[in-house]
């Protein structure tokens, strides 16, 4: 115990332990619903890493046990192969660098299989919204100012910075019509939704 203890905490391993225990404190946040597992895949990317199409969660975390494993093993059974002083400090340098790369293979090893159980849903584009009805959530709308909720086709919600050229009498809580979109300056063009001139509703 106390050999596991002194190669956990000294180094190399000791990098790859606090990265396990950030790892494992991260999980434990997912498992009580206080973090979500998609939580850094829009800064990050592991595709350039052969591991694309994963949630980088998870490659981080099977990494990061990996490389923690195989440096605890290899630095059990190498140490005693060398004298203290620079022969040692080499050793634990170059087990340091071989579990990361072995880790990283072995890590794309177990990722490929996963595809299939994340596939690659993108989420709905502002274009989606062009169309849909909204509830505006300021006290007026008007050609410099204004923001809307409105709920998405896959059931998803956003809150959209909304515009209207009309004088119309658009407050909170009113319904509105996004009927156009706006790239240059990012919002909707807005205007009073009235549900007895939609066509949809008078269909048969």
């Amino acid at each position: 115990m106390g050999t596991f203890f002194e190669v956990t905490t000294g180094f190399p391993t000791i990098l790859f332990t606090a990265a396990l225990v950030v790892v494992v404190g991260f999980w434990l946040l997912v498992a009580v619903g206080a973090a979500d597992h998609h939580g850094f895949d829009a800064d990050a990317h592991v595709d350039a890493w052969g591991m694309g199409g994963v949630p980088v969660t998870v490659v981080f975390s099977l990494m990061t046990a990996f490389a923690w494993f195989l440096s605890l093993a290899a630095t059990v059974l190498l140490d005693p192969l060398a004298a203290s002083g620079l022969p040692r400090a080499l050793i634990r340098m170059a087990v340091l660098i071989t579990a990361l790369l072995v880790a990283w293979r072995v890590t794309r090893l177990f990722v490929r299989p996963l595809h299939r159980l994340f596939p690659d849903e993108p989420g709905p584009s502002r274009q989606d919204f062009v169309g849909l009805t909204c509830t505006i959530r300021t006290g007026r709308v008007d050609v410099d100012f204004g923001q809307a909720e409105a709920a998405a086709r896959d059931g998803s919600t956003a809150v959209l910075q909304v515009r209207q050229n009309g004088g119309e009498d658009l407050t909170r809580g009113s319904t509105g019509l996004l009927y156009a979109y706006d790239e240059a300056g990012e919002f909707f063009w807005v205007a009073r939704y009235d549900a007895a001139l939609d066509p949809r509703d008078r269909a048969v």
